[in-house]
Parts: structure tokens; C-alpha cells; sequence
């Protein structure tokens, strides 16, 4: 099986190189979605909701400088949104990459399969005219 016609996916190295840091800046933005989708940063977005959103339905005060500091409905929501994008993200990517040393693996263990029965039945293989 000639080297041309096994070809990478070249979608899935595209979409690997934009997620490789080429630069020490962005290498440090790569770190945004992790803390991101982190754990505790969505205990906090949570916690800020209910401060901001929860309390004042019960009739509980809050600040206009608490609310003007850590915002209203729409922007803890849409960063709850953009934590929950963030982890859609990085598992996306990190399902990439696991796919492909799995398909690297896979070609490797076919081409050595491949050799293998080349060797075994060489006098066959010369009667196909294919080159093991």
C-alpha cells in the first residue's frame, strides 16, 4: 500500500495546529478555557447568580454597586455559557488527539500486518504484481 494513499486527516490537522501554541502568549492563552471550564470558577458563576439574581427575586437587596461590580442576569448567564463552551472545547480537542495516536497506532499495526503477509506469501504477493 503505497504512502500517498494513506493519507492523515487533514481537517483534524488543521483544527490540531490551531489548538498548538506557536508563541509564549499563546501558549498563556491557552489556559483561558481551562480555567474557564474549571470547577471552580463555575461554583463561583453559580454562587454570583444566585447573589445577583436569586436574592433580589426573594425580595433581599443587593447593592447597585454589587450588581454594577459582578454584573446582572445576562452576563452570568452568558458566562456560564461561554464555561460550558470552554469545557465543550478542550474535551473536543482532547478526544482529537487521542483519536489520532489511536489511528497512528492502528496504520502502523496494518502496515506491519501488511509486510508480515507479504513475507509469508511472497510467491502470491509476486502474482498480485503489488511491492510489500
Amino acid at each position: 500500500m503505497p504512502e500517498d494513499q494513506v493519507g492523515t486527516n487533514s481537517q483534524f490537522d488543521s483544527l490540531a495546529s490551531l489548538a498548538t501554541p506557536e508563541s509564549r502568549f499563546d501558549h498563556i492563552l491557552g489556559y483561558v478555557p481551562r480555567v474557564l471550564s474549571s470547577k471552580a470558577h463555575v461554583i463561583f458563576l453559580i454562587g454570583l447568580g444566585i447573589y445577583l439574581v436569586v436574592l433580589p427575586l426573594l425580595g433581599l437587596a443587593v447593592s447597585a454597586r454589587a450588581e454594577l461590580i459582578g454584573g446582572n442576569y445576562t452576563n452570568v448567564t452568558s458566562d456560564v455559557g461561554a464555561c460550558i463552551a470552554a469545557g465543550g472545547t478542550l474535551n473536543l480537542i482532547h478526544q482529537g488527539r487521542r483519536r489520532h495516536r489511536l489511528e497512528e497506532e492502528r496504520l502502523q499495526l496494518t502496515r506491519q500486518m501488511h509486510k508480515l503477509l507479504f513475507r509469508v506469501h511472497a510467491a502470491q504477493a509476486t502474482d498480485l504484481d503489488v511491492e510489500g
